[in-house]
Order: C-alpha cells, then structure tokens, then sequence
C-alpha cells in the first residue's frame, strides 16, 4: 500500500502471501529501493509502482496467482475479458448493475516487468483490476479495504465465468 508520505509498504519476496504479517512487509521507496534492510522486495514490484504512479488515486494493490485468474488468462483471446451477468459486479466501484459488462484488460506475461508495466501505461486508464496471461490478477483500490473488495469480487467473477465456460464446453 502507498503511505502518505510516498514510501509503499510491499511483502518481501519469498513471503506467503496467504500468511503474511506486518513483519513480512518492506518500506520501499517510489523507486523501489529497500529503506532500512537488506530483505528483497516482491519480484512485481515495479508493476505496483507503475500502478502507483499512473493514478494518484490508487492507494493499495494486490496480487493473486488463483487458477481460475491463470486459466482463463490463457484462454481468453484478445486484450481483455468480458465478465457479465453477474450479481457480484456490483462489488467493484461504480458498477450498479449485472446488465453492464466489466472489461477486465489482459497483457502477455512477461519476466521484464518494467516493459510489462509500459505495456500497461500503454492501455491506462484501467478500472479494478488486469491480468496477466498465465500469472494471475492485479487489483487495486483507494485503499486496502477497497482493493480488497476489488481482489474478492473479481477473483468470484472470474470463478464464475471459468465454471460458466466449463459447463458450456460439456454441453457442446
């Protein structure tokens, strides 16, 4: 998350995430220089900066590997996924309604996270959240609370559409 003051707080690299603690994270700068010790910071944290930087709005982000974020990345063909139908895309902001249709933007993974990031900066603005195809989901959010509900409700939509495309495919 972004503090008031510019640093971010970000796990250490190695930490699981599932079960990390206020003594897994790292004050890093705007750059992500490590202040204060000599644990490595996660290796996406130039995407989080990047996201930091692109909207001064974004206060928190998080980052998922589920499988159903991974599947349907590599499944999906094109720039984006189209989730719609769905109750729970009242859980992101400003959706209202299931009838609308929520674009979640897909990029090609890519171990150079600096060109993965302008890549990103590319295709900005962004809402809620991306994927990256075969690595897993980004969301943001004002804070963590709402970067939270952005994670949780994308991870439940994207579930859903996974067992919606499953059930498609046993039927034909």
């Amino acid at each position: 998350m972004r503090l008031s003051d510019g640093r971010v707080a970000i796990t250490a690299s190695g930490v699981d995430k599932g079960a990390a603690t206020v003594d897994d994270l790292l004050l890093i700068d705007a750059e992500g220089q490590v202040l204060g010790e000599m644990r490595r910071p996660s290796a996406e944290t130039p995407l989080h900066l990047a996201l930091y930087r692109l909207s001064s709005d974004i206060g928190s982000v998080l980052h998922t590997h589920s499988v159903a974020a991974t599947v349907l990345s590599r499944l999906t063909p094109g720039s984006s996924l189209v989730l719609q139908g769905f109750e729970m895309q009242k859980s992101l902001s400003g959706q209202t309604t299931h009838e609308g249709a929520v674009h979640v933007a897909l990029f090609d993974n890519d171990q150079d996270m600096q060109r993965l990031s302008g890549h990103v900066a590319e295709r900005w603005p962004l809402q809620h959240g991306l994927l990256v195809r075969g690595h897993g989901l980004y969301a943001w959010g004002r804070d963590v609370p709402e970067a939270r509900r952005h994670l949780e409700g994308l991870e439940f939509l994207l579930a859903c559409q996974l067992e919606l495309e499953r059930s498609t495919s046993r039927r034909t």
